[in-house]
């Protein structure tokens, strides 16, 4: 008891020292919010992911239909922030989530709200294919799959913790634009909706090994590197 009471109480701790951060450089007046108007979406940028076979699939797809649910009512204004945790909140039994799997301390073990990540890691990767300021990222801490076991390519990650680590992207389109989440048995969706059209950019994820390191560059048409992830190697 005593033990999740000083969880309880660290998890209040970040979530102050967020707020106060958030106030001092203004985004805390950037985030996006729930409309209560509709807009006319015409144009799409659509990614689409395979969910692969596990012991708790189906706790994980209850999570992200939940989480998409409150996704796909905001509207991203020009300039404003997309904030993953700011909408979707405390992941726990109490809001309605299931214990599912998350990489915890490098390995993998059961918590409320797992297998968020895989749909914080599709939403980082259509942000970067269309162009959106990435205001905060974290890549996993380890390489825990095979290439044969990838359902998304290493670099183009986003590990979400509940007041430690968000997803936030900014809209810098003079435009509104959406995400919109479509959860399937076997599939996850995800489109970024827009009222003028985005040109979707090439990517490519470079993988350098060194020792029990990989590096990944991530970059454009250009050539040029617009991201960079760094993981330990899986020594199981």
């Amino acid at each position: 008891m005593i033990k999740k009471d000083l969880f309880a109480f660290k998890i209040q701790i970040k979530l102050i020292i967020r707020l106060i951060k958030d106030l001092v450089n203004r985004d805390f007046f950037k985030f996006s919010q729930k409309q209560k108007t509709s807009i006319a979406f015409d144009h799409k940028i659509s990614i689409s992911q395979a969910f692969l076979p596990s012991n708790s699939l189906e706790n994980k797809i209850h999570n992200i239909k939940i989480a998409a649910e409150k996704i796909n009512k905001i509207i991203i204004k020009p300039d404003e922030i997309f904030s993953f945790w700011r909408i979707i909140g405390n992941p726990n039994r109490k809001n309605g989530f299931k214990k599912g799997r998350n990489i915890i301390s490098e390995k993998l073990k059961e918590d409320y709200g797992g297998g968020l990540c895989q749909l914080s890691g599709i939403m980082y990767h259509i942000s970067l294919v269309s162009i959106l300021k990435i205001i905060e990222r974290h890549n996993h801490t380890v390489d825990l799959y095979s290439n044969e076991a990838r359902y998304t390519p290493l670099g183009a990650d986003a590990t979400v913790v509940y007041a430690y680590k968000d997803l936030r992207v900014q809209n810098t389109f003079n435009f509104p634009i959406k995400f919109n989440v479509i959860v399937k048995e076997d599939s996850l969706f995800i489109e970024l909706l827009s009222q003028s059209k985005i040109i979707e950019r090439n990517l490519t994820f470079n993988a350098i090994h060194k020792n029990n390191i990989i590096e990944v560059d991530t970059l454009n048409e250009e050539n040029k590197v617009i991201a960079k992830s760094v993981y330990k190697k899986n020594q199981n």
